[in-house]
């Protein structure tokens, strides 16, 4: 590198670090530090070549311009200034400090005491951590320039996979792209995203991040990746070139196979977790501005996340943060919206939840960030922290009740009809009262966090073993069922019941209002023994078991074949919910005789068996679903249709099903049924 150089004091804005002719502006905030300065390395990322002042600006923030230097340049910050915890001061200049704002990172994290700010616990540490923690890397990428598909809501379905653990196994993904952003982009896994009828893809988290030292002391690893290092730049390991421009080439072509791409972001909390944690970023630069902390002992930490800290959204520059990040990842990485962890946390002000705090109100002027899709997972773990209903419009919500109420209906659980019959039209009573509607409601059965949906019908009890917790770990209300035996058997007669029973979840979850949701593996049988926390299993647990000819698999032929009823039906697009003044939609709720339920049929708690039609009287067509969580079979009689419609049966969750008679017929115990009816229907078939 050249010692001939200029500085020059440099631009407070954009913060990071920006190519500008043939030099590079650098900036951070950091407000209570008394010195900034800017550490260029060697290529190898080992030598720290200059260590260079950056000069001080109003509003705290450091900047310094460098030339010449171009893309490619590695460096980090040190930031001098008082080193006292008990004030939540944590400057110490023997920590190189990742960039809030690095695009991109280069060298690997490596614990060791060097990272933390006091070693023993008491004693200022004066170790330079250098050696063990990534480089910041200058980047210069273009703004993403394809089409994106744009798909509305009431055309949307979701499929949320791990982008290592969707393709590590895949059998004609070439073994260099398996497990990688390129191998999500293979023509294979497109095709089969594509024979599904998925038209968005919902990928764990893609932020850079790290294992949790009491992971990697057990040699485990934190696989799902819910422990953030860096807000702007893609996790390296799903990588084939070390170039993240990869992750561009990924999004343009899942877009040119019309297929959108979400990312799962975790702006609740940073991976340098408690106040005795590491010193990697945000702490050793703006600790009080960027974390939560009590205000009377700022030495402690909030922790409304159950991961040692909580982002400040409060703060003006981490709100800044978290706009800049997500507006990078849209207009520069090319993604159409974001599902965010623990959301919350993003609403939160000292005295609790708002749905009009500064956050929500910033996205929702924002004219990119408006424009995209946001989805909540509307709880926390602090006071007040369940606000599931309570997000402003345009947010959709994933939808627990709709989850845990459709597992205990086929679960077998009495006193489920009326609250099912909500969650299948859209969750009204969660959603209306704010003037949103039944496509707010992400529903979903099974997702990363619990047991996959084969597991869901194969155990009864949780066995997460190899997480090294002694099975503490997970949830225990799983509202799961094992169809008779515990984990893996090859009895046929229950291999065949958790198939229908599979069925009967995906065909409830399919064909409710609201925006479905799929989680990877349940189109083909994915188990992952019983584990129900597999956050750390970076291995075949947590990779999908793909088969040569997975299109073959009839989970997946049969999810192919409900969505397909779907589409025809424009019940399932509507954006607010139907009433009964409603004039051309009707919703009717049938006993078994095909009477209309009254007051004590739902309030009839023995009751296990549901069936109701969507008419469309313009269109004239119809639909009638008919569900039976009993262990016993019912004697059905169907409702009679106007005109000329007739019934015919579209799908059943029973193999080789077949309706004998025209007018009544046994409705098979632990079954699903759907009919269709129009004009072109005329009989049976």
């Amino acid at each position: 590198m050249s010692l001939s150089i200029e500085l020059n004091q440099g631009h407070v804005a954009p913060l990071g670090a920006s190519v500008l002719a043939d030099g590079v502006n650098f900036a951070v905030y950091a407000p209570l530090a008394k010195q900034l300065y800017v550490c260029l390395f060697d290529s190898s990322g080992h030598t720290e070549v200059l260590k260079l002042a950056m000069n001080n600006n109003e509003g705290g923030i450091w900047s310094l311009y460098i030339a010449p230097l171009a893309a490619g340049t590695l460096y980090g910050y040190r930031a001098d200034g008082d080193y006292q915890p008990k004030k939540g001061l944590f400057f110490n200049s023997q920590k190189l400090l990742i960039d809030p704002y690095a695009k991109d990172l280069f060298g690997e994290f490596t614990w060791s005491e060097r990272h933390y700010g006091q070693m023993p616990i008491g004693t200022l540490s004066t170790v330079n951590n250098a050696i063990d923690i990534p480089k910041s890397k200058v980047v210069q990428l273009l703004p993403y320039q394809g089409k994106k598909p744009q798909h509305s809501w009431g055309k949307t379905v979701i499929y949320e996979c791990h982008v290592k653990g969707a393709t590590a196994r895949h059998p004609t993904i070439p073994a260099q792209l398996q497990g990688t952003y390129l191998g999500l982009s293979h023509p294979s896994f497109i095709e089969h995203l594509r024979s599904l009828g998925i038209t968005t893809l919902e990928l764990l988290p893609v932020h850079s991040f790290i294992s949790e030292q009491f992971l990697t002391a057990k040699g485990l690893q934190n696989y799902w990746g819910y422990n953030t290092l860096n807000f702007f730049t893609p996790h390296k390991e799903y990588l084939v070139t070390d170039e993240i421009a990869e992750f561009q080439q990924m999004v343009t072509k899942l877009h040119e196979a019309g297929i959108e791409v979400i990312l799962d972001v975790v702006y609740n909390h940073t991976a340098e977790a408690g106040s005795d944690g590491p010193i990697l970023s945000w702490r050793g630069l703006n600790n009080l501005g960027y974390y939560r902390t009590v205000t009377d002992n700022p030495a402690v930490y909030i922790n409304d996340t159950g991961c040692g800290n909580t982002l400040n959204i409060d703060d003006p520059f981490s709100l800044k943060m978290v706009l800049d990040s997500l507006r990078y990842w849209v207009e520069i990485m090319g993604v159409d919206g974001f599902r965010f962890d623990l959301a919350t946390i993003l609403g939160r002000t000292a005295h609790g939840f708002s749905q009009a705090h500064s956050f929500l109100q910033a996205i929702n002027q924002d004219p990119i960030l408006s424009q995209i899709k946001l989805i909540a997972e509307p709880w926390d773990i602090g006071p007040g922290g369940y606000q599931l209903g309570a997000f402003p419009a345009p947010w959709r919500e994933w939808n627990d009740k709709y989850r845990d109420v459709v597992r205990r209906f086929w679960q077998g659980q009495n006193n489920m009809l009326a609250e099912l019959a909500k969650r299948l039209h859209g969750s009204f009573d969660l959603f209306e009262h704010n003037h949103r509607g039944p496509l707010n409601s992400i529903n979903f059965i099974t997702s990363h966090d619990g047991f996959t949906l084969t597991d869901l019908v194969s155990y009864e009890q949780k066995h997460n073993e190899a997480n090294g917790e002694q099975n503490r770990d997970g949830h225990s209300a799983n509202y799961s069922f094992n169809c008779g035996f515990e984990g893996f058997t090859d009895d046929a007669k229950i291999t065949t019941l958790r198939l229908q029973q599979q069925k009967n979840l995906l065909l409830t979850l399919l064909l409710s209002k609201g925006v479905p949701m799929l989680s990877s593996g349940s189109e083909m049988g994915h188990s992952q023994g019983g584990n129900n926390n597999a956050y750390c299993q970076n291995n075949r647990t947590g990779w999908l078991a793909w088969k040569d000819s997975q299109r073959s698999h009839s989970l997946t032929r049969f999810i192919d074949d409900v969505l397909s009823i779907r589409k025809q039906y424009c019940v399932f697009k509507h954006s607010v919910f139907l009433h009964d003044t409603d004039k051309r939609f009707a919703v009717n709720w049938y006993t078994e005789q095909s009477n209309a339920m009254q007051e004590s049929d739902w309030h009839d708690g023995s009751k296990q068996f549901l069936m109701y039609s969507l008419q469309d009287t313009q269109l004239n067509t119809a639909l009638l679903i008919i569900l039976n969580a009993s262990d016993v079979a019912v004697k059905c009689q169907l409702p009679a249709l106007d005109g000329d419609l007739r019934w015919r049966l579209a799908l059943s969750s029973v193999a080789q099903a077949e309706l004998k008679n025209k007018e009544q017929f046994e409705v098979a115990a632990q079954s699903s049924w759907v009919f269709t009816g129009n004009l072109e229907d005329q009989g049976h078939g």
